[in-house]
């Protein structure tokens, strides 16, 4: 499933195509794809303008300029892909290339921007993992697939102090205390995988002991932020089905350290161990196994 890194970049990339644009047509192709479309899907937007795109943990939000709004999620193979008469472009970073067969095509938002120039916005899914709802602005923090959800991994909101507070008390391994998304929102197996072996935690220790240390939670929390931040800027990590939106790769896999590195050496500067693999919660986790304490 894309990570928030590949998330932002998908917004990113829809961004300067859709804020301002006025849906002119949706072509909603199937009844459902995860759960059942609105009822009112395609009246709901037709004739809408759309104010912003915004983002909370992995979800897509479209602010239209009046109620209600839409909220997207790429679920495990969902992609966006940007067409007009000439180009014809995936929006994102994914590794496995991501599909451009039209029998997948399940929604198409037909658009028309302020100068008048047309373009469609393509929702792709083979698997239907994916889903678009609707939400009242006012009351989309309360809406069941956000309700809950902890601090985003970015700006600098997650600091030491604050990540002390959400791991205070928890016998949980770090590891999965940092997967909580109660805890932080859209934070994925990937970059906890890197910033634990950034801060050289092992991602075994409960995370009552982390939270006992004041400088280890600084630097983890800061740990978080830039790993989450790098990915953005190199446009995610392209794993499973992501892809950018202009069709081209991500590279943060380039700057891996440990994760999908079983059996190779660390590499941090000095330490002579490998790194290792384990299952976490039914996850795999990369680690040193070596210089993670």
């Amino acid at each position: 499933m894309p990570e928030l890194p590949e998330v932002e970049t998908v917004r990113r990339g829809l961004e300067p195509v859709m804020e301002g644009a006025l849906i002119r047509d949706v072509e909603q192709r199937r009844p459902n794809l995860r759960c059942p479309f609105p009822a009112d899907f395609v009246e709901a937007l037709t004739g809408r303008r759309i104010v912003s795109l915004g983002r909370r943990a992995k979800y897509l939000i479209v602010h239209l300029d009046r109620d209600p709004i839409l909220i997207c999620h790429l679920g495990m193979s969902g992609s966006f892909r940007i067409q007009n008469d000439v180009t014809d472009g995936t929006v994102g970073e994914f590794h496995h290339e991501r599909s451009k067969n039209e029998a997948h095509d399940h929604v198409v938002f037909h658009l028309e921007d302020r100068e008048g120039a047309h373009r469609r916005v393509i929702y792709n899914d083979p698997r239907r993992f994916g889903f678009m709802l609707f939400s009242d602005a006012a009351s989309i923090d309360s809406h069941p697939s956000l309700i809950g959800l902890g601090v985003e991994p970015t700006g600098n909101a997650l600091d030491g102090p604050l990540l002390q507070s959400l791991l205070a008390g928890r016998r949980t391994p770090i590891k999965s205390a940092l997967l909580d998304q109660r805890l932080i929102a859209g934070l994925g197996n990937i970059y906890v995988c890197e910033a634990l072996w950034r801060t050289g935690i092992d991602p075994r220790r409960e995370a009552r002991e982390i939270a006992a240390d004041t400088i280890l939670c600084a630097a983890l929390a800061e740990a978080i932020r830039l790993v989450i931040a790098e990915a953005i800027v190199a446009g995610g990590s392209s794993l499973r089905d992501h892809v950018q939106t202009d069709g081209s790769m991500g590279y943060f896999q380039h700057s891996f350290k440990v994760y999908d590195r079983a059996g190779q050496p660390c590499l941090r500067k000095g330490c002579e161990g490998g790194v290792g693999r384990m299952v976490q919660g039914g996850r795999s986790t990369f680690y040193c196994t070596s210089c993670q304490k």
